[in-house]
């Protein structure tokens, strides 16, 4: 039966202009009233669009960025864990290069009524996207939390390791080793994340080794969060002298290793290399890892409750949850080789 602007909009006791608005999943319209065009739409007998009928209590979609990094497969492992003890079904949606895009996920776990969507590492960590698409989100009515990568223009719960704190740990843990010629290597400069670990590089390089910010900076590079993303950043880094590579992911960082090595540096003692994330099995990589850990864990299951409360009605104001993460020393790491100069030089 095709629907009747004039008979939903009298039946609600408003213009057809709303009613067009709420059909067409429009934001701007009260939840008051989007529920009486929609509770006018049952009552004449009219079917609900796909996009607006009653959201399935059971399902909750989970969108990551990939599965090769075997951080996110480990942050979906604890979430659908989470949602299942909760009594819900994850839908795990997975971008592909080339093929479906985060706001075509999106787009598909709206239209299949689930309850509510974590985003991991999504647009919303990206500072040249638009966040107008999870405004548009929101005015679907599905709840959402953002993992990792933090916007103000977003009203939704974040969940994010304090990346400043983390650099700060790894550089105090290399200049305790006598190193002062520390790389930092990253991804694009555009996201969050990599922009809050260069702040916090940069204060410890400061405060651990009183190298000015803008010397230190010249020992950033920035590339892929990939193995060979990693291998050329540290390459150019060991290139220009440092005796110790940070890295922003644990990928990076064996990539960091295979560029050392090439090099004919012995990893640890030619070349210490940190990762980020503490990824399952690299603590058997070679040398084991040291790392920085997400607890991984823990933000999982908050942003499970953060959903679980903005599903149920309860949500909490805006905010960002942060996570304090921990140094885990490994093989990878060892004091700065002897003849190395504890001065810097250009680049």
């Amino acid at each position: 039966m095709t629907a009747r602007l004039a008979d939903i909009a009298a039946q609600a006791g408003v213009s057809e202009a709303t009613v067009s608005r709420v059909l067409n999943g429009k934001p701007g319209v009260a939840s008051a009233t989007r529920e009486s065009v929609l509770t006018a739409l049952d009552l004449l007998g009219y079917e609900r669009p796909a996009r607006l009928q009653k959201r399935s209590a059971g399902l909750v979609g989970l969108i990551t960025p990939e599965l090769e990094n075997p951080i996110f497969p480990a942050f979906a492992q604890v979430i659908c864990q989470a949602l299942t003890r909760q009594g819900y079904t994850p839908v795990l949606a997975t971008q592909t290069p080339g093929g479906s895009t985060e706001d075509e996920l999106t787009g598909m776990l709206v239209e299949r009524g689930v309850a509510g969507i974590i985003f991991i590492s999504g647009l919303h960590a990206d500072t040249s996207a638009d966040m107008a698409r999870y405004e548009r989100l929101r005015g679907h009515g599905v709840p959402f939390v953002l993992i990792n990568g933090f916007s103000p223009k977003v009203r939704a719960p974040f969940v994010s390791p304090d990346d400043r704190a983390a650099m700060r740990l790894a550089v105090t843990h290399l200049a305790s080793l006598g190193h002062r010629r520390i790389g930092l290597a990253l991804g694009p400069a555009r996201f969050v994340p990599v922009r809050r670990k260069i702040e916090g590089y940069l204060q410890a390089m400061r405060e651990e080794l009183d190298v000015p910010a803008e010397e230190a900076g010249r020992d950033v590079e920035h590339s892929l969060f990939t193995l060979e993303g990693g291998q050329a950043a540290a390459g150019a880094l060991l290139d220009r002298g440092c005796t110790a590579v940070i890295c922003a992911s644990d990928m990076m960082a064996l990539g960091a290793i295979r560029a050392a090595r090439q090099r004919g540096h012995a990893v640890p003692e030619g070349c210490s290399v940190i990762g980020f994330d503490d990824s399952p099995l690299i603590a058997f990589t070679d040398p084991p890892l040291t790392t920085i850990r997400q607890p991984v864990p823990a933000m999982g299951q908050a942003a499970v409750r953060a959903l679980l409360e903005e599903i149920g009605g309860t949500p909490a104001p805006p905010s960002e949850f942060v996570f304090l993460p921990e140094l885990v020393v490994r093989g990878s790491t060892a004091a700065a080789p002897q003849g190395a100069s504890g001065g810097r030089r250009g680049p």
